[in-house]
């Protein structure tokens, strides 16, 4: 495919409408990335798939101290967040792999896609699959999935829930579709309500 310079947006530039965001949530090592492969395999259009650990890949490398990095590690976070809400608000469909371990992750997120049609999905895998996945993989560091189960689903709340454990990706890339085109999704205006944000019209 050849794009001809041109200093014009074409007509079809401009959606109308912002993307949609398939907002997918759940430890390391719950099968996140293989998902949203799948996803992006299957569904209508130009979706694109942003994976928070890609941004921080992208980072330099230094030799950080705990109390040095928490803060780059913290803005990095928050950026990845605005950008994605960029990505949506140009109206692209954007596919967002994510651990919301954290409240303040979650809340900046309910902040930043206010407007944004949000699909909220939650990946479940037993913590013994989750270990087991982390040694065999070799390239994930161990420990890290048994610190983040306790919290990553404790907001209790999602339009839809797929289990990674006992379904292939491409299961619970069917099931994420099937919701996707059903009726509009209502757990981040919930969340918002249950965190107290003010409704915005």
């Amino acid at each position: 495919m050849s794009i001809t310079a041109t200093h014009e947006l074409t007509p079809e530039t401009s959606t109308g409408r912002p993307g949609r965001l398939i907002l997918l949530n759940g430890t390391s090592s719950s099968g996140k990335s293989s998902i949203a492969e799948q996803l992006l395999a299957t569904l209508d259009g130009a979706w694109f798939h942003l994976p928070v650990d890609r941004f921080h890949s992208l980072r330099a490398r230094r030799e950080w101290t705990d109390e040095t990095f928490l803060p780059v590690f913290q803005r990095t976070v928050l950026g990845f967040h605005r950008a994605v809400a960029g990505m949506a608000a140009a109206g692209n469909d954007v596919v967002v792999d994510h651990i919301l371990g954290e409240r303040w992750r979650l809340e900046d997120c309910l902040t930043v896609f206010q407007g944004l049609p949000v699909l909220f999905v939650g990946i479940r895998c037993s913590l013994a699959e989750l270990e087991r996945r982390e040694r065999d993989r070799g390239n994930r560091t161990v420990g890290r999935a048994a610190i983040q189960f306790p919290l990553v689903h404790q907001h209790g709340r999602y339009d839809v829930e797929v289990d990674s454990e006992h379904n292939t990706p491409e299961e619970c890339a069917a099931r994420i579709r099937d919701r996707l085109h059903q009726a509009p999704p209502t757990a981040f205006d919930e969340l918002r309500s249950a965190h107290g944000f003010l409704a915005v019209d």
